[in-house]
């Protein structure tokens, strides 16, 4: 019996079959290496996350550390401050003080409307130097 090409069909089926191994093979190796590379990658990736998880955990004891030993100095400050019953020291740099004395006005007295009127003549910036620095000094309420 032949095929319409004129082959024999033993031939032709022989072909297929050879076809059909090669086809499995190629399937089998790729599905081996698609199992390595997916290995792999669960590994390193594995890997990264430990990393990271060991870094994060070692960083968060380290600043609950720290902000303890923050807080700890900050109620001994205090209580230093109660025991000696001192209000915390309010300076102003002298640049400052100078340019209110000029204008006319006492550290001891500052009132909103004051301040704004002397500091018209200042840039936008300059003016909230300014009043940040009285801040700072406690000089403003």
């Amino acid at each position: 019996m032949e095929s319409q090409s004129g082959e024999p069909l033993g031939a032709l089926t022989q072909s297929m079959e050879r076809m059909e191994a090669r086809l499995e093979a190629a399937a089998a190796l790729f599905e081996r290496t698609a199992a390595m590379l997916e290995e792999r990658e669960n590994e390193r990736s594995g890997e990264v996350r430990k990393i990271v998880a060991a870094v994060e955990t070692g960083r968060e004891t380290d600043l609950q550390r720290k902000l303890e030993a923050a807080e700890q100095q900050i109620a001994e400050l205090r209580a230093q401050m109660e025991t000696h019953g001192k209000s915390p020291r309010k300076t102003v740099p002298a640049a400052t003080a100078q340019f209110l004395a000029k204008q006319g006005i006492a550290l001891e007295s500052v009132e909103a409307g004051t301040l704004d009127a002397a500091l018209n003549g200042l840039s936008l910036e300059q003016r909230i130097a300014v009043k940040a620095q009285l801040l700072r000094a406690g000089a403003l309420g």
